[in-house]
């Protein structure tokens, strides 16, 4: 079987490059890494062009980062957050790209290929950040062609050795074949088990949307507190009124002069509330007594039509406060 994948990459040898990266790239779960190792091997034999492969790689991801790209500026953060709801890891998805953003900028790109969980994500989010078409094609395209230049080249160099593995993996037959299958559904369960229990330590009581509001509207007056990053912030300008702008890791420092027993309510726009529930064990452990999770985030509240506020420019330092 081993030698049949060979002989197809082979036969239809750029096509099937060309394919597959398109899929990864789109986001479906098909790893092309291994079939850029085989088409450099492949290469150093003279059964495929070098340059061809390179550009029939180049070639896909470009088409389908740049869809997602143009989704970004279309859509903004609501498709990223939608990658990373469907992702492995959907809890530390986005938190994660907006960091590498915040770091990068737009030079991300250049590396996002070679980072799990980023190579999809990255595209639509420098979209949504308003990162230039010009820059995003050349950054993108460089760091595609880093990738699949890497890929290709571990081929090319080591085609000997590769082919002993695969006459072992041919040797081996559906052995081989059920071990693999194996690890990938092992990995699977990890990953969901790890989610799993990240959200059973986070389990506690949230406020929903409608009770806040009617605190708000009570008097009871809870501190709101916004705890996005500032990448977050400047990829959706939206708060609740009167919110302070407080980093997770800067959470505490920015209630330092809030009494331990007032009633604090805090959200982000992170799947299962995540950031939220962090903060609020956080601030719960140095002795604030009241504190809950905004269910459904900055999402639910607008959504069900409590007003919002519009941040300006690059607000959102540890004492802000949504205007």
């Amino acid at each position: 079987m081993a030698h049949d994948l060979i002989a197809l990459i082979a036969h239809y040898g750029l096509f099937v490059v060309f394919i597959n990266v398109l899929a990864e790239q789109a986001g479906v779960p098909v790893p092309a890494v291994p079939t850029l190792v085989v088409a450099g091997a492949l290469a150093a034999g003279d059964r495929l062009p070098l340059p061809g492969v390179l550009l029939a790689a180049l070639a896909a991801s470009l088409i389908s980062d740049t869809g997602w790209y143009l989704a970004g500026r279309r859509f903004g953060g609501g498709v990223m957050r939608t990658l990373c709801r469907i992702s492995l890891s959907p809890d530390s998805c986005v938190k994660q790209s907006e960091l590498r953003f915040q770091r990068w900028r737009g030079r991300m790109l250049l590396v996002a290929k070679f980072v799990p969980g980023l190579s999809t994500v990255a595209p639509p989010l420098v979209g949504a950040m308003g990162l230039r078409p010009g820059a995003f094609l050349l950054l993108d395209g460089v760091g595609s062609l880093l990738w699949a230049g890497a890929a290709v080249g571990v081929g090319y160099v080591f085609a000997p050795q590769i082919d002993r593995v695969i006459d072992a993996i041919e040797q081996a037959g559906v052995v081989a074949l059920q071990g693999l299958a194996v690890l990938l559904v092992l990995y699977i369960v990890v990953k969901w088990w790890q989610r799993h229990r990240l959200l059973v330590s986070l389990r506690m009581a949230r406020i929903s949307v409608e009770d806040l509001n009617e605190a708000i509207a009570a008097g009871r007056n809870p501190v709101v507190v916004d705890v996005r990053s500032s990448a977050a912030r400047l990829l959706d300008g939206r708060a609740i009124p009167g919110a302070l702008l407080a980093d997770l890791e800067g959470v505490h420092l920015a209630l330092a002069d809030v009494p331990r027993d007032r009633e604090l309510v805090i959200y982000c726009s992170c799947p299962n509330e995540v950031s939220a529930a962090k903060a609020a064990s956080l601030l719960m452990s140095l002795g604030y007594r009241n504190v809950r999770p905004l269910q459904g985030g900055l999402e639910a509240w607008q959504e069900a039509g409590y007003p919002v506020a519009t941040l300006s420019g690059e607000r959102g330092g540890a004492h802000d406060r949504a205007a």
